[in-house]
């Protein structure tokens, strides 16, 4: 089943790894991890999780994205190969401050953005404080609602995979669903059904994980701590009506990690909205058809 509907000056250090990789010394001291490969119109990839790291993109799907982009692998502050803060600030306003000093480090006027899952609140997050930097936006099976997507797709489809009960939520704070969620996902964890939430088999799961073998000092710091930052449950619905840029809209309609009906409160004005029957890591299950939906963004928009 496939949809597709058109709408209408900072002192920063950089040192060279390989001949592709950097790190970037930001102006509060860490260090992010940052990969720049491919020819084409920049393109930031902001990852999801919140903790997952740049890596699986690139090792699934770079080959296609660096034919298209230059590549900007980022690996988030307090996450993979990057450093955590000593102040431990992982605020929005300094996630995205991170953002603007690569973009400068690196030379760049303006960029595409493109993200995975979470990223979806941080390419919202990023446009609401900087539009003027960004050129289009990509977001591949991306919440920009968390409250949307746990309160109600998540929350639902993991009570039904283990059986336990689920009460519609009406109204909720982030406190009350964080403490509901931990709950199911305990039950997911001792059934051994998570990797239903996510994937068609778990095969692909243990493909996915295994992505972190060559990592053994892996930093979590950020994906321990992001549900609990008011910060990232803002929602961002309301605001996509305001974003004047192109945006790509990919999701799965299996994927209940967003919720397969997220799409419907998402209202960029310039937008390829592009639904498939994939579930929540597309460039695994149909690398194909996002292929053709990012070929499809390309050629409308010219980036």
């Amino acid at each position: 089943m496939k949809r597709i509907v058109f709408a209408g000056m900072l002192l920063l250090t950089v040192m060279t790894l390989q001949a592709q990789e950097k790190t970037i010394l930001t102006s509060d001291s860490v260090s992010l991890y940052v990969n720049v490969k491919g020819k084409g119109t920049p393109c930031l990839y902001l990852h999801g999780g919140p903790g997952s790291g740049s890596y699986w993109l690139e090792k699934f799907f770079g080959d296609y994205l660096e034919q298209h982009f230059q590549m900007i692998y980022l690996d988030q502050r307090g996450v993979g190969r990057s450093t955590s803060p000593l102040d431990g600030n992982f605020s929005m306003d300094r996630m995205v401050r991170d953002f603007e000093e690569i973009r400068e480090a690196l030379g760049i006027s303006q960029w595409l953005t493109l993200g995975h899952s979470f990223g979806g609140i941080l390419q919202m997050g990023y446009w609401e404080k900087h539009p003027q930097n960004i050129k289009g936006m990509i977001m591949i099976n991306c919440t920009v609602s968390m409250e949307d997507s746990f309160g109600h797709s998540w929350l639902q489809k993991a009570a039904e995979f283990t059986g336990t009960a689920y009460t519609p939520v009406q109204t909720f704070t982030p406190d009350s669903l964080l403490s509901r969620m931990m709950q199911v996902s305990k039950a997911l964890d001792e059934q051994g059904v998570r990797w239903k939430m996510t994937v068609v088999s778990q095969e692909v799961e243990q493909q996915i994980n295994d992505t972190y073998n060559g990592f053994p000092n892996w930093n979590g710091d950020f994906g321990n701590q992001a549900m609990f930052i008011e910060d990232y449950w803002k929602d961002y619905r309301d605001l996509t009506s305001k974003v004047v840029v192109p945006v790509l809209f990919y999701y799965g309609t299996k994927d209940w990690p967003v919720g397969p009906e997220h799409y419907k409160g998402i209202r960029f004005p310039v937008m390829i909205l592009y639904g498939s029957n994939v579930m929540h890591f597309p460039f695994l299950e149909n690398p194909r058809d996002l292929e053709n939906a990012i070929d499809t963004f390309i050629n409308k928009y010219t980036f």
